[in-house]
């Protein structure tokens, strides 16, 4: 009875039907408030932060109704998405048509089934996965699929996957990723797929550019460094150009402004003066002031000084004596003089 009532009842044609996804999210967003809504940006990938930004700043004229029917909207759907979860398909259907009709009912049915298959198939749902298990299973794969994987993980979990790979995987999974230019959302939506029935049994339209020699330095930077030479030396034997593009990644010269002062004291007595003024008219006014900190007063006017004096300078010599510097700091790193990088949650303390 309760079912065929609700049949009956002519459904009120909502002023958000013909909205479109897009824009009820961002009419969602505007309802809930500024501060949940920044806590929901952030758990976003940022191609969608992107379009749901873009969409909020031209958003206009939403009327209360528009809002009450988003909002209304969101959640049924929710509502939805408990039943199936917590009663299974059948239970959900039933619920639903007794509540909404049956029209509206597979609606919503079919929104959240679609919902559940896209988390299902997005690669980024691996990074709630346990790493160890992650890299077990990861394993068995070719490394190409490694290499996709970590390209969709942040870097300090998919150091940790790393860590479970055999040598072999480690170092022929790294070489892909640094070579990686681009992946098909295909690909890795098929690959996503047969990652998540494996882990369940254990236990835009357009190719997406993808910059691996950034994602290899940012992973390397979190391996412990007998780990990461180990690594960089094969590739190097193997194809030195690329791993002297990943080395150029892992720490650049603009990243100086991390260091403590005491680096900075050590990198720039060993340092010809014209080679630093060279280097600073290409920095920003944050490193320039972080090395000035570093050093007297008297030797801050004297840098300024030639600086000035330099005249025009081709951009390529600035990116040399950037270089050089950035070499002369590896060098007394390597010596242990130096720190140029922190681990992670790790500090200096004086």
């Amino acid at each position: 009875m309760a079912e065929q009532a609700a049949e009956n009842v002519p459904a009120r044609k909502r002023a958000s039907q013909n909205v479109s996804g897009v824009r009820k999210a961002a009419i969602l967003l505007m309802a809930v408030g500024e501060d949940l809504a920044k806590e929901i940006l952030r758990a976003l990938p940022e191609a969608d932060v992107q379009r749901l930004t873009e969409e909020l700043a031209d958003l206009r004229g939403v009327t209360p109704q528009l809002s009450s029917d988003v909002l209304e909207e969101f959640w049924e759907l929710l509502e939805t998405q408990n039943f199936m979860v917590h009663g299974g398909l059948d239970y959900a259907s039933r619920l639903l048509v007794e509540t909404f009709g049956r029209e509206r009912a597979e609606d919503l049915l079919l929104l959240v089934r679609r919902s559940q298959e896209a988390a299902q198939g997005n690669l980024a749902k691996l990074q709630r996965t346990d790493p160890q298990q992650l890299g077990k299973l990861l394993d068995a794969e070719h490394p190409q699929t490694i290499a996709l994987v970590l390209a969709h993980l942040d870097p300090r979990k998919a150091s940790m996957v790393l860590d479970n790979l055999s040598e072999d995987h480690k170092v022929v999974s790294i070489q892909r990723l640094a070579e990686m230019r681009q992946f098909s959302p295909e690909m890795a939506q098929k690959v996503a797929h047969i990652l998540h029935r494996r882990l369940e049994n254990v236990g835009d339209t357009a190719r997406e550019s993808y910059s691996g020699c950034k994602a290899v330095a940012d992973l390397l930077n979190r391996l412990n460094a007998e780990e990461s030479k180990k690594i960089l030396e094969t590739i190097e034997e193997q194809q030195p150009e690329l791993a002297l593009n990943i080395r150029n990644r892992m720490f650049t010269f603009e990243d100086l402004v991390t260091v403590p002062p005491a680096t900075i004291r050590e990198i720039v007595a060993g340092v010809d003066k014209r080679q630093l003024a060279l280097a600073l008219r290409g920095a920003n006014e944050e490193l320039r002031a972080q090395i000035f900190k570093a050093m007297s007063s008297r030797a801050v006017e004297m840098l300024k000084e030639d600086i000035e004096v330099l005249g025009p300078v081709r951009s390529r010599e600035v990116t040399h004596a950037q270089q050089e510097i950035l070499g002369l700091a590896r060098r007394l790193e390597a010596e242990g003089k130096v720190v140029l990088k922190l681990e992670t949650g790790d500090e200096m303390l004086a």
